[in-house]
């Protein structure tokens, strides 16, 4: 099975344009250094009655959306691999500064998962 590298941040929807900018570069890279697959999605329909929001999860204030990524790999060795790859690569060391980021990344969640089904 597959591995799943999962991400979650507020971000101030002000600052999606230039988000979008920086993660369609990371997407590249990622993908160049071997993953399967990155996306990068916006909240659309984040207050669904009866569940609990990921505006909530994430604690998002007024005028914040929230961001759902993921990046798929072979397995957790070649995530490591391919990070690894990734984060000395200039192009990423060159996009990560914190304080020229679009959003506050001390309030991003990010997490390694095994994919437990993918239906074929």
């Amino acid at each position: 099975m597959s591995y799943v590298d999962g991400y979650v941040l507020p971000i101030p929807k002000k600052n999606l344009k230039a988000y979008r900018a920086i993660a369609t570069k990371a997407g590249k890279i990622w993908k160049e250094h071997g993953a399967l697959d990155y996306k990068e999605c916006v909240g659309d329909d984040l207050h669904i009655k009866g569940m609990l929001p990921f505006t909530k999860i994430a604690k998002a204030k007024a005028g914040e959306t929230i961001i759902v990524a993921y990046v798929v790999f072979k397995s957790r060795k070649h995530r490591d691999a391919v990070n690894a790859k990734v984060m000395k690569d200039p192009r990423i060391s060159g996009m990560c500064n914190p304080q020229k980021m679009p959003f506050d990344v001390r309030r991003m969640a990010y997490g390694g998962f095994k994919v437990i089904v993918d239906p074929k």
